[in-house]
């Protein structure tokens, strides 16, 4: 899931262990069908996304045309299964290795787009603050692009 932020940042026992000024938040559920593949189309997708501003105020530029960074945090709730009970589960998630793998291959992939990367520590109860700029959401499933 992409918001795109005029600020944000992430703390972990209240220290700031990540914050961004324009650009993405970027929470990153990995599934247990996710791979390399899924990191590379995303970090494409996500990095040229033109949901930014132009002269006219058309949403028209991208991440790098606005001097934007990226702040990336896990977020395996997104697998989240409400369908019975009251009680989320989970078990739609990757497994933590997969999970944290893929993580780190996606910070790593990202940074190379030359934007800048702050993020969060995997597995770790965080506490996330922004502000969304429009508000702009924008979710990708990889799922998708298998699908069609």
């Amino acid at each position: 899931m992409v918001q795109r932020v005029s600020r944000a940042s992430v703390s972990i026992e209240g220290q700031v262990t990540g914050e961004v000024g324009q650009g993405f938040l970027i929470l990153l559920g990995v599934g247990p069908n996710d791979s390399a593949a899924d990191v590379d189309y995303l970090v494409n997708k996500i990095s040229k996304l033109r949901v930014f501003s132009d002269d006219q105020g058309k949403m028209n530029r991208a991440l790098a045309a606005v001097g934007g960074s990226v702040l990336v945090v896990s977020q395996f709730t997104l697998y989240a299964d409400t369908r019975k009970g009251n009680r989320p589960s989970f078990t739609g998630a990757a497994a933590p290795e997969l999970g944290e793998r893929l993580y780190e291959a996606f910070l790593t992939k990202f940074a190379q787009t030359g934007a800048r990367v702050a993020h969060g520590e995997f597995g770790a109860d965080m506490q996330v603050s922004l502000t969304n700029d429009g508000p702009v959401t924008i979710i990708f499933d990889t799922e998708e692009q298998h699908a069609g």
